[in-house]
């Protein structure tokens, strides 16, 4: 596909996107097919030669749709809002378009000091003193993440580092393993499955502590359930409020 011909299957693909929105509802939110649909309707193996695009294009329907659940349905009701609007779809487009990689100033400026800027507009609307900010006399700030399970996830490995280096502060001698295997986290067990992965990743016992019967998470249980780990030599560290909502 040369530059000429993006053009057009480019104003092609926003018509598609466009019409789609416009007539979601009319779709079936939850698709109606059985694991393994998609097996009968592609080849087996990678074809040799590249299709053309109106093939492809074609597939969409054909191959793609009877197996999506439309998240931005009116008519979908299940998991968590994943809403988009017409000019994140353009954002995205260009985003994809330069398709840098921001993960230092150095990579690409643009990406680092739009991203701290939004931050504090973020943390500036629900409130956030300022040592929460990216700002010279602040120690806060913070970055974007693709995910909020991707956000548990660095959430308990910062917590995790910091827990370790504290460990070492007042009681040297240890190993950076020894410190890890006393850690302990502690979340509701109603939290989502994001957070059970996130130790199990970080390699850190997650305590899981029992809901009410509004399905909170009680600060006497939770501090029961502190002070007995620290009789029994653990070292409690982090705890999570993020449920399931599925």
């Amino acid at each position: 596909m040369d530059v000429n011909e993006y053009r057009k299957r480019g104003k092609e693909m926003v018509d598609f996107i466009a019409d789609y929105l416009e007539n979601i509802r009319d779709r079936r939110v939850f698709p109606d097919v059985q694991p393994g649909y998609m097996r009968n309707l592609l080849p087996e193996s990678a074809p040799n030669d590249g299709e053309d695009w109106s093939s492809i294009f074609n597939d969409i329907e054909r191959v793609i749709m009877p197996g999506v659940t439309h998240w931005q349905s009116p008519h979908m009701h299940a998991y968590f809002p994943a809403l988009n609007s017409f000019p994140s779809l353009l954002g995205d487009m260009l985003a994809d378009a330069i398709n840098c990689l921001g993960f230092t100033w150095a990579s690409s400026p643009a990406c680092t000091e739009l991203e701290t800027i939004t931050m504090n507009w973020l943390g500036k609307m629900i409130g956030l003193p300022d040592s929460f900010l990216h700002s010279k006399n602040g120690r806060g700030g913070g970055v974007i993440q693709t995910t909020a399970s991707e956000a548990t996830l660095v959430c308990l490995l910062a917590g995790r580092t910091k827990a370790i280096r504290k460990f070492h502060e007042h009681t040297p001698g240890f190993q950076d393993a020894e410190i890890n295997a006393r850690l302990v986290a502690y979340c509701s067990d109603q939290a989502h499955s994001s957070v059970e992965k996130a130790a199990l990743i970080g390699l850190v016992r997650m305590r899981f502590i029992e809901a009410d019967g509004n399905l909170g998470l009680r600060g006497g249980a939770l501090k029961e359930a502190i002070e007995e780990d620290i009789r029994n030599g653990l070292i409690p560290f982090w705890k999570n409020d993020k449920i399931h909502t599925g």
